[in-house]
């Protein structure tokens, strides 16, 4: 016989964000990137579709000197302007009905897509602070 059984799953389901929810969120993200990685990146957005976060970065781009952007079809001013404003993935955020109860999702750019992923605490939850920290890989140089 077969019976069908209910599984946990961190990666699938959870609760739509209340706007309340969103907004300390969003603070304690902030906060939290002010404090730890200052220094690293121009900007942090955070935004929220459902039950998912999503967290990107920002950063200063580096183009070489001798870097010629005319192949593209745009002047190096445009290039410079574009890398600027092309968001870093850095992690995917899931809610549970708990401001500390997130799963997260880690976007490999090997992939180009966001990947399930454990906590540094060796768990499926944690907080977004724990899940920034992971995601801040991609913030060093």
């Amino acid at each position: 016989m077969n019976k069908r059984t209910w599984v946990y799953d961190p990666h699938s389901g959870g609760v739509k964000i209340p706007e309340a929810v969103r907004e300390r969120t969003r603070d304690r993200i902030l906060a939290h990137a002010h404090k730890h990685y200052a220094g690293k990146y121009t900007r942090i957005d955070v935004r929220f579709r459902g039950q998912l976060c999503y967290i990107d970065a920002y950063k200063e781009p580096f183009v070489a000197p001798d870097f010629d952007p005319s192949p593209l079809g745009v002047s190096r001013e445009e290039y410079i302007e574009r890398q600027r404003n092309f968001p870093i993935h850095l992690v995917r955020l899931r809610y549970f009905g708990k401001e500390d109860r997130w799963s997260m999702a880690f976007y490999t750019y090997s992939h180009e897509k966001y990947e399930p992923s454990f906590f540094d605490n060796g768990t499926f939850e944690g907080t977004p602070e724990e899940a920034f920290d992971t995601g801040a890989v991609y913030l060093d140089d």
